[in-house]
């Protein structure tokens, strides 16, 4: 059996092993979503549309199919509008890389530019307070191993702001606690690394970490977050840690009943930009802070945060009677803006 088209396969595996990790430097994370998402578009094209796998090429890549693909999504796999977009851009980043490698592709950028992206509703930015959060942070018990792997972990979630996946991937390595200040390495989306300062609290609790869990200081290789499997270290997985999270959060509710009911751990990130905003650290900060490519990337926390609209109200309300200009937290305080670019 010979494939109609082999320039597509090639393109694609190109694009995948090639292109996106090597040229693009993408993330894993990202190149495995945009993987799934032409493994999702090929079954679709061979369950739904009755195309024989080894006759798909790149004429299958119409508006049409791809329109009804993106319907079929949220039709049996019942995704989003955000999802949905998410997929969308998958595609259309494989048909602009097809089209530059080959001018014959460029009418799939066109077919592309027919699909719409769907509108939807922002969703709203969960963080916690500063009550649920101390009541999180407070409930393992750090004199068990695993109370105190779980607290480190949540600790400096918090304090780096961190996305999940850059903590998991840590290594002790990746910790500068000789030189000045303290702070971690993190490598985040599209392989950028960044330097984050962390509290010395944080680091108290990193060197017992440590200690109990037999982690040497300045490796390059092992995993500071592990499981043992059948006696080999692996990698803790994203599931366990949002499950022992849910599970802190339920005890936690039972002194703190605002406690949300499901917490997922990317709200710890969340919750660490929004109490920076609420200091007086600029969005620009925030957003550095965070490694956000864009400034715009930040504004959502700008957006969430009611308490400072109901600030700035007062504020105003305030300046009828007094008019004295007060300058900004941030504005003259040199230690934080070099502490969150790295500097110190």
């Amino acid at each position: 059996m010979k494939l109609a088209d082999t320039a597509f396969y090639e393109t694609t595996r190109d694009w995948l092993t090639v292109h996106l990790p090597k040229h693009q430097r993408c993330s894993t994370n990202t190149i495995k979503s945009y993987k799934h998402t032409l493994n999702m578009f090929v079954d679709y094209l061979v369950d739904e549309k009755n195309i024989k796998i080894h006759k798909l090429s790149f004429t299958h890549f119409t508006a049409d199919n791809i329109k009804d693909f993106l319907d079929w999504l949220q039709e049996t796999r019942n995704v989003g509008a955000s999802t949905r977009n998410q997929r969308l851009m998958a595609l259309r980043a494989f048909a602009k890389y097809a089209a530059g490698r080959d001018a014959q592709n460029l009418f799939l950028q066109a077919e592309l530019a027919n699909v719409p992206k769907q509108s939807h509703e922002k969703l709203v930015v969960k963080f916690l307070s500063e009550n649920e959060l101390k009541a999180l942070l407070a409930t393992p018990d750090r004199n068990t191993k695993l109370g105190l792997r779980d607290s480190f972990l949540m600790s400096l979630m918090y304090d780096a702001g961190a996305r999940l996946s850059e903590v998991l991937n840590l290594k002790s390595g990746n910790f500068e606690l000789e030189q000045g200040e303290p702070f971690v390495y993190l490598n985040g989306k599209g392989n950028k690394t960044r330097t984050v300062p962390i509290m010395n609290k944080t680091v108290q609790i990193f060197r017992r970490y440590c200690r109990e869990f037999n982690i040497v200081a300045n490796n390059t290789d092992d995993y500071l977050f592990y499981t043992i499997i059948h006696g080999v270290r692996h990698q803790l997985s994203p599931d366990a840690v949002q499950s022992f999270m849910r599970k802190y959060s339920k005890i936690a509710k039972q002194t703190c009943p605002s406690m949300p009911d499901k917490l997922h751990p990317h709200q710890l990130r969340h919750t660490r930009a929004i109490h920076l905003y609420r200091g007086g650290v600029p969005l620009s900060l925030v957003a550095e802070f965070l490694g956000h490519a864009q400034i715009s990337t930040a504004q959502i926390y700008a957006y969430a945060d009611t308490e400072m609209k109901r600030e700035a109200i007062r504020k105003i309300d305030r300046s009828s009677e007094n008019t004295t200009e007060e300058s900004a937290v941030w504005e003259n305080d040199r230690e934080m803006i070099k502490r969150l670019y790295g500097m110190l």
